[in-house]
C-alpha cells in the first residue's frame, strides 16, 4: 500500500493580541514619519499613564466615575494634578488624579516622584560605567530631550552609595564553614576620568544551610596577603567568630594572613588555580591529556593516592614534557592534602 502524508492542522488561534485595522488606520491617521509617530507614542503612554492612575484611584475609593458613592464613604475625587515626569520617550506631562481626604497614594508614580524607574536605571547603568555626572548628564539630555540637574543623578546615586554602605557594613553569621578568598582584576574608571587595573577582593563565605553569601568586596591596586589582612580583620570586627576552612589561591603570605586573624582555620589552596597554572606550560593540543592526568592527583582517594598519582605524572612522557607542573603541586601539597580527610563528596 503506497504511504501517504498526513496534513498537518495549522492553528488559526493568533499567538498575541490583535487589533482592529480600522482602529489602527484611525489611530495612524496619515502619521509617517518618524517624528510624527514618536509624538503619537507619547500621547498614548501618556494616556496609557493616566488611565491605570484612575484605576487606582476607583480601587483606593472603591467606586468608579459616575457611580454613587458608596453611604458610608466620605472621601471622593477632587480633581487632578498636573505633573511632568520623564520617561524613556522624554518628559511626559501628567494628570495625576486626587482625592478629597488626601490619602490617595498612586503607585505607577508615587508621590513627589519627577522621574519613572527607568530613569534611575539608565542613571545608575551609567554610573556603573564609570562616567562622571557631566558625561551622564550629556547622555541623559541626548536621551529625553530634556536638560537633567546634576542635583537629580546625584540623587539618584546617593541612594544606591547608601544600600551599599549598609551593605558592606551589615552584621555576619558567627561561623561560616568554608570561605572562598579570591581577587579579581577589572578595570576601574577613576575620579580622573583614567581607565586603570584594580583589584576587586572577594569574601565568598558558605553558611551551615549550604547556600552562599558575599560578604564583602573590596577594592585596591594590587593583590598582596597584607590587604587580604586588612579584609579577614573587617570581618572579624562584623561577627566573623570562626572560619572551618579557607579556599585561597597560591599568592606568597595569603595563608599566614588568614591564620594570624582566624588561627584555628584550615586553609586549602584551590585547585582550580592549581589547574590552571599547570595548563599554562602546555600546547593546546595536550591540555585535554594534562588535564585527566591531573584529575586523577586531587580525585585520588587517599593521600597515598594523590602523592602516588603526582609521581606518576612526573615519571611520564608529559611529566618530562612539561617539567615545570610537577613542582607546582609540589610546593603547594601542603595546601592540598589537607582535603583528602573529607568524603570525595564534600571535597
Amino acid at each position: 500500500m503506497p504511504r501517504t502524508r498526513k496534513s498537518r492542522a495549522v492553528s488559526s488561534t493568533p499567538v498575541g493580541p490583535t487589533f482592529d485595522p480600522a482602529a489602527l488606520d484611525a489611530l495612524l491617521a496619515g502619521r509617517q514619519t518618524a517624528g510624527e509617530l514618536d509624538d503619537l507614542f507619547r500621547q498614548m503612554k501618556k494616556a496609557l499613564m493616566e488611565r491605570v492612575l484612575a484605576g487606582e484611584l476607583t480601587a483606593h475609593l472603591g467606586y468608579g466615575p459616575g457611580e454613587a458613592k458608596p453611604a458610608e464613604q466620605a472621601n471622593h475625587r477632587n480633581g487632578a494634578t498636573s505633573k511632568t515626569v520623564l520617561t524613556e520617550d522624554g518628559p511626559i506631562p501628567v494628570a495625576i488624579p486626587r482625592d478629597r481626604a488626601g490619602t490617595f497614594a498612586p503607585q505607577l508614580i508615587p508621590k513627589h516622584a519627577r522621574r519613572l524607574p527607568r530613569f534611575d536605571q539608565n542613571v545608575l547603568a551609567l554610573y556603573a560605567r564609570g562616567l562622571s555626572v557631566r558625561e551622564i548628564q550629556r547622555h541623559l539630555e541626548e536621551l529625553y530631550q530634556v536638560e537633567v540637574a546634576a542635583s537629580v543623578i546625584s540623587a539618584v546615586t546617593d541612594e544606591v552609595l547608601a544600600e551599599v554602605t549598609a551593605w558592606q557594613q551589615r552584621p555576619l553569621e558567627r561561623v561560616y564553614p568554608v570561605l572562598l578568598l579570591d581577587a579579581l582584576r577589572v578595570k576601574i574608571r577613576g575620579d580622573d576620568g583614567v581607565v586603570r587595573n584594580k583589584a576587586v577582593y572577594l569574601a565568598l563565605g558558605i553558611t551551615s544551610a549550604g547556600t552562599k553569601d558575599v560578604l564583602g568586596l573590596w577594592v585596591d591596586a594590587s593583590e598582596s596577603a597584607t590587604f587580604w589582612h586588612r579584609v579577614l580583620s573587617e570581618l572579624q570586627t562584623r561577627g566573623v567568630a570562626d572560619i572551618l576552612i579557607a579556599l585561597v589561591d597560591g599568592l606568597t603570605g595569603f595563608p599566614a594572613a588568614i591564620t594570624a586573624v582566624f588561627p584555628s582555620t584550615q586553609v586549602h589552596t584551590c585547585v582550580v588555580h592549581l589547574v590552571r597554572r599547570s595548563l599554562a606550560f602546555v600546547r593546546f593540543r595536550d591540555r585535554k591529556r594534562v588535564a585527566a592526568a591531573l584529575r586523577r592527583i586531587y580525585r585520588a582517594p587517599t593521600v597515598a593516592g594523590a602523592e602516588a598519582a603526582l609521581a606518576e605524572f612526573a615519571a611520564s612522557a608529559d611529566g618530562q614534557r612539561y617539567p615545570l607542573i610537577a613542582p607546582i603541586w609540589a610546593r603547594a601539597w601542603d595546601l592540598v592534602t589537607p582535603a583528602f580527610q573529607y568524603p570525595l563528596e564534600i571535597r
